[in-house]
């Protein structure tokens, strides 16, 4: 039962740790504002959750004789990190845009906050359910 309850919770589970690393680079980004030669760096929120999906799928094979091929995995937090376009080049080669950095970690900040109201609402349904709704 705890399974299935588990699995209920996966793909959120998947977008907060997604959304709890994005923060880390975004928090990266704007601590090196004033660092020489700083190039920003972020990724692709949605195509980092379907890799995430993806590599949960093919977790879950197992080789269980020689003849069968193996399952690759990918680590869920292990987004593709990319430079960031600088918007207005600097003097001292650094691209960290604060405008953008701003923006983006709101959003994102916004998004988990998001997030999380989901789950504890689903999550109340859930234990709302269990008691035989009181």
């Amino acid at each position: 039962m705890l399974d299935k309850i588990g699995k209920h919770f996966d793909f959120q589970q998947r977008a907060l740790n997604l959304r709890a690393y994005r923060t880390e680079v975004l928090a990266g980004n704007l601590a090196n504002a004033d660092t020489p030669y700083y190039k920003a760096v972020d990724f692709d929120f949605g195509q980092a959750l379907q890799g995430a999906a993806d590599a949960q799928r093919t977790m879950a094979l197992a080789r269980t004789d020689a003849g069968h091929l193996a399952g690759g995995s990918a680590d869920a937090g292990g987004a593709d990190l990319k430079y960031r376009t600088a918007v207005q080049p600097s003097l001292d080669g650094n691209t960290v845009d604060m405008d953008v950095e701003r923006a983006a970690f709101t959003e994102n900040a916004l998004r988990y906050q998001s997030t999380l109201t989901f789950l504890s609402r689903r999550i109340s349904g859930l234990s709302d359910a269990i008691k035989g709704g009181q």
